[in-house]
C-alpha cells in the first residue's frame, strides 16, 4: 500500500504505507488511513513529529518486505529522519499557510 499525503500549501507526498503509518503515529495520530488534520492541528503534529524523530534520527524506518523474510544484515537502511524528512516539510508548508493536510492510499 501508498499512502499519498496532501494539502494545497505542498506538492503532493507519496510513501510506503507502513511508513507513512510510524510517522502518522509519531504525530500523534491514530495511523488511519485515510484521514487528516485540520489547519489549526497541524503546528502540534509537527512538533510532535520533529520532537519524536530528535530523538533517535538514525533509528531504521525501512518498509517491511511483501511475502519475503528481512534481507541480510548488510542491506543499507533509510533512518527516521530521512523518511520523516519530505513529511516535516509538507506540514511546515501548511502550518505557515494555515492550510489543512489529508492522506490517503
Amino acid at each position: 500500500m501508498l499512502v499519498t499525503f496532501r494539502t494545497d500549501a505542498y506538492a503532493n507526498i507519496t510513501m510506503f504505507g507502513d511508513v507513512a503509518v510510524t510517522l502518522l503515529k509519531l504525530m500523534g495520530h491514530s495511523g488511519a488511513v485515510p484521514g487528516a488534520l485540520l489547519a489549526d492541528d497541524v503546528p502540534a503534529a509537527l512538533e510532535r513529529l520533529k520532537r519524536r524523530v530528535a530523538v533517535d534520527p538514525d533509528a531504521p524506518l525501512d518498509p517491511q518486505p511483501q511475502g519475503s523474510a528481512r534481507a541480510d544484515e548488510d542491506e543499507v537502511h533509510v533512518s527516521l529522519a530521512h523518511r520523516a524528512l519530505p513529511l516535516i516539510e509538507l506540514l511546515s508548508a501548511a502550518a505557515a499557510q494555515k492550510k489543512n493536510v489529508m492522506w490517503d492510499s
